[in-house]
């Protein structure tokens, strides 16, 4: 008999404290009923095939569900010889390091970044190199400077790993005119970029800037793409667009020759939801949902804390990142958030080096309702001095 005391979620509940440390979405906006008629349009129209080993590059349909979207919302579509079904970005960043890169190769990646990207890179093992941000997303120049360095020092520098579209954690993106830049330096330095284009469709005030995959040539970069963040995550589902020969050894890896294509009964409901029209639909309310959250949540924000913390507008994704006044660190401040009821995910946690980020803090606003993110705004005030 199972045992019931096992979890079944990743996320923790600890009971009178607003949460804004876990980068989730609200369970009341996961579309439970149409994914379960999505599955069961699924077994009429596939049968057994539905639970059978899937094509390696994954279905067809999704293929297709994926390039049709992406002509709507990024610069250009992707061939079907271009994308590759992953089991999310998580899954597709692992993959990538594990085709492309040997232990003590190095990885750039921005400062600060996902902490849990950095946790995937150093699996392998590999070398992590931090590149320095400001309010226009990577620096390009500190990029190509960073590059040269660790080449006179005979370094093999395999990839850079980004976020440019509503980053994580700061909510930044990266600014246009630094697009073009990037791509273009990384075509000449031969250094692969990965993109982490997971929050694209979570886009509040226009549409998102479009991919760096969209602006490059073929075989600069690797988009990864997830519908975690606009479905929802426990499908495990999402895709990599890069030029055809990585996708076609990624299609004939060990572990898609052994396994056969991932999550390929997930992917199917996937490609019957969006062939629907239940996608388009589900992305609006969600959008239209986290654009009121974010809203609600920097309104509170500037009512208790405008004269205590600083933060930007992020135009998309689920996250907010505040920066402290001098002499705050969010780690040391943490414990007095939670005696006052919410928590949140310290600055530092997001930078490879000791000591830094201590100054500032990253909010999620998509787990939580309006009234309960003002809660937690003031909440965090009372915790830093805020009032």
């Amino acid at each position: 008999m199972p045992d019931s005391a096992l979890p079944v979620t990743q996320f923790v509940n600890r009971p009178g404290i607003i949460d804004l440390g876990w980068g989730h979405p609200d369970p009341d906006l996961l579309p439970v009923d149409g994914l379960r008629r999505a599955a069961g349009r699924v077994f009429d129209q596939f049968g057994p095939d539905a639970l059978n080993y899937g094509y390696a590059a994954g279905p067809g349909p999704l293929i297709a569900c994926i390039r049709d979207r992406l002509r709507q919302i990024d610069g250009r579509a992707p061939e079907s010889n271009s994308v590759a079904i992953s089991a999310g970005n998580s899954h597709a960043l692992d993959q990538v390091a594990t085709l492309l890169t040997r232990p003590g190769d190095v990885v750039l990646v921005e400062a600060p970044t996902y902490h849990l990207a950095v946790r995937i890179l150093r699996d392998h093992p590999l070398e992590l190199v931090a590149v320095p941000t400001d309010a226009g997303g990577l620096q390009v120049d500190a990029l190509a400077e960073v590059v040269s360095q660790l080449r006179q020092r005979h370094r093999s520098v395999r990839l850079l790993y980004i976020v440019p579209t509503f980053h994580n954690p700061t909510g930044v993106s990266l600014a246009p005119e630094r697009r073009q830049q990037l791509v273009q330096f990384a075509q000449t330095a031969e250094v692969l970029i990965v993109e982490d284009d997971a929050y694209r469709e979570l886009s509040y005030d226009g549409a998102a800037p479009p991919s760096l995959w969209s602006l490059a040539q073929p075989g600069v970069v690797v988009r990864l793409g997830s519908f975690a963040k606009s479905l929802t995550p426990g499908l495990r589902v999402g895709f990599i667009t890069a030029d055809p020969p990585l996708v076609e050894r990624i299609r004939d890896s060990g572990v898609l020759d052994s396994g056969g294509g991932i999550s390929h009964f997930s992917a199917l409901v996937v490609a019957e939801f969006m062939g629907s029209g239940d996608y388009a639909r589900n992305v609006e309310r969600l959008r239209e949902a986290y654009r009121r959250r974010r809203d609600a949540l920097l309104a509170a924000l500037t009512e208790h804390l405008a004269n205590r913390a600083s933060w930007r507008r992020p135009a998309g994704g689920y996250f907010a990142w505040l920066a402290l006044p001098p002499g705050r660190d969010a780690a040391t401040d943490l414990p007095a958030a939670e005696r006052e009821g919410t928590a949140y995910m310290p600055g530092a946690t997001f930078y490879l080096g000791a000591g830094e980020g201590g100054g500032s803090l990253r909010l999620a606003f998509s787990r939580y309702a309006p009234e309960l993110l003002v809660e937690a705004a003031g909440r965090l005030a009372r915790a830093i001095g805020g009032v």
